[in-house]
């Protein structure tokens, strides 16, 4: 299935410079306009994000806005170093680690000519995430998962390229940053500043945030679909 959509998406560019792109801005400015998306590609992990826009919601306002959820498989991190920091210091058993990260993205965009054959545009704003690594140890009796939620900040750009009058294709790029948070697994937790509740030994935020795959920086670079309304 994932290899006829990503086949169908790469058929769409050939047939885009031949298209008009309409993009999330409505040439009829003043009536709101709404849109909404569907994109698959790499956001530090396999993802997948749906998303609506809305524009020309206030007359003259140049922006669109943009609400996004995020879901993506995420590496956990080190799962013999997570069972130290929040856990204990036993050995036995095979690991076996997964995650996720829920991401809810508020965007705003702005249309910028860089590309004849499409409608390009600048993107930014603000990011929430909710991170889940588990680290299971087959064997060892030990089956726990380490959490945390952060605010970020993101930018990026993204074309559309003109399928029908009712569809686009939707190439983006850009970068998130997510600021650091507590981290949290079993009954221990570590907090940036260091006010940690129940700490292994003497490990310290920085040794749980060196364990744990939390968002952090993260590129993305996706492709997608989007219906107008």
């Amino acid at each position: 299935m994932i290899k006829i959509v990503t086949l169908t998406l790469l058929f769409t560019i050939g047939l885009s410079s031949t298209l008009s792109a309409q993009g999330p801005v409505s040439a009829d400015a003043g009536k709101p306009q709404f849109m909404a998306g569907l994109q698959l590609g790499y956001n530090s992990g396999l993802g997948v994000v749906g998303s609506g826009t809305i524009s020309s919601f206030a007359r003259g306002f140049p922006l669109a806005a943009r609400l996004g959820l995020w879901y993506t498989s995420v590496e956990p991190g080190q799962a013999w170093d997570a069972r130290q920091i929040f856990i204990n210091n036993a050995t036995n058993g095979i690991p076996e680690e997964k995650g996720r990260n829920w991401e809810f993205k508020l965007d705003f965009l702005y249309p910028v000519g860089l590309l004849s054959s499409a409608n390009t545009h600048l993107f930014g704003g603000v990011r929430h995430s909710s991170f889940t690594g588990n680290f299971k140890f087959v064997g060892g009796n030990e089956d726990f998962d380490v959490t945390s939620s952060q605010w970020g900040l993101g930018a990026g750009l993204e074309g559309y390229f003109g399928i029908s009058r009712r569809f686009d294709l939707i190439l983006s790029g850009g970068i998130d940053y997510y600021f650091s948070s507590t981290l949290q697994g079993h009954d221990t937790a570590y907090n940036p500043d260091n006010d940690n509740v129940n700490p292994r030994e003497d490990f310290t935020y920085s040794d749980a945030d060196r364990a744990i795959g939390q968002p952090k920086i993260k590129p993305l670079i996706m492709m997608g679909v989007a219906y107008h309304f």
